[in-house]
């Protein structure tokens, strides 16, 4: 096999078939983990990278640029590196940063990691974010477990896919995306972690007071941007997601001041501890 032609360039032309080319990184990730085989994949958001050390201690910790498709950097508050982790007997895959639209990747490239890590065996996918609240009653250091989506980016990971891509069909059912089962068994670990709908949208900049009202107006109670085209992409191959949405600011013009990223990876990075315990606890009950 030719050597992959993304490998630490995040600028490069995703391949014609992007199963083919997660499956080189799922390849390159068995290698380098030593581990034929992963249960579950946690990607984790801005400013949530130290939870990866309270899911469990690395038996391999990997950097983006060693893996094909994945960039060597990723924005602040993210770590470019993926942790193998035993937690409970399950492996997994801990992923300290991701891949965003805003950083001019298209949707399929964005997707990249979550493919890799199914074609590496996962059936579990765990999606996390810090997000801006919509709804009253949520403050910034909260945990919220998506319970469904608004993709409002305009775009989706599984366009120009052909039946037999990775799945039989991109016509996906999103009906529950966002798994039930996992929620409950969530809410067995902390019964208060109430639930939300969070809306994507493409940044990088921040929402204006209108375009929050036209959200919450659509029934958005979170807005961030990211983790609704993995979890498309997930769901397209049969995973089952649990999103958990670590709230890191109130949304503009609900807010008295306004939005600073700095301040939002700081809310969320107090918390990346606390998601890091209630996470451990959810792979281990699975």
């Amino acid at each position: 096999m030719s050597k992959p032609d993304l490998e630490g360039d995040a600028s490069a032309p995703v391949r014609d078939d992007p199963f083919t080319y997660a499956t080189e990184a799922s390849r390159t990730l068995a290698a380098l983990t030593g581990r034929a085989h992963h249960d579950v994949a946690v990607i984790l958001g801005s400013g949530l990278s130290v939870a990866a050390a309270t899911i469990g201690s690395p038996t391999a910790r990997l950097g983006f640029a060693q893996l094909p498709g994945f960039p060597a950097k990723v924005p602040g508050g993210q770590v470019p590196e993926v942790w193998s982790v035993e937690v409970a007997g399950r492996s997994v895959l801990v992923f300290l940063g991701r891949l965003h639209l805003y950083e001019g990747h298209g949707a399929g490239k964005v997707a990249h990691p979550v493919r890799a890590a199914l074609s590496a065996g996962c059936e579990v996918v765990v999606l996390t974010n810090a997000s801006g609240a919509l709804r009253p009653g949520l403050a910034p250091g909260d945990l919220v477990l998506i319970s469904d989506h608004l993709n409002l980016t305009g775009v989706s990971p599984l366009t120009g896919l052909s039946k037999g891509q990775g799945a039989a069909s991109p016509f996906v059912d999103l009906t529950d995306a966002w798994a039930p089962r996992l929620r409950k068994l969530a809410r067995e670990v902390d019964p208060t972690l109430p639930e939300g709908v969070y809306a994507q949208m493409p940044g990088p900049h921040f929402e204006t007071p209108a375009e929050i009202r036209m959200l919450r107006a659509l029934g958005a109670d979170l807005v961030g941007m990211s983790s609704v085209l993995e979890a498309i992409a997930a769901r397209h191959l049969g995973a089952d997601l649990l999103g958990v949405s670590v709230v890191s600011n109130l949304a503009a013009g609900i807010s008295p001041g306004g939005v600073s990223s700095t301040s939002l990876v700081e809310v969320a990075s107090s918390r990346a501890k606390y998601l890091g315990e209630v996470l451990r606890e959810v792979i281990a009950r699975l």
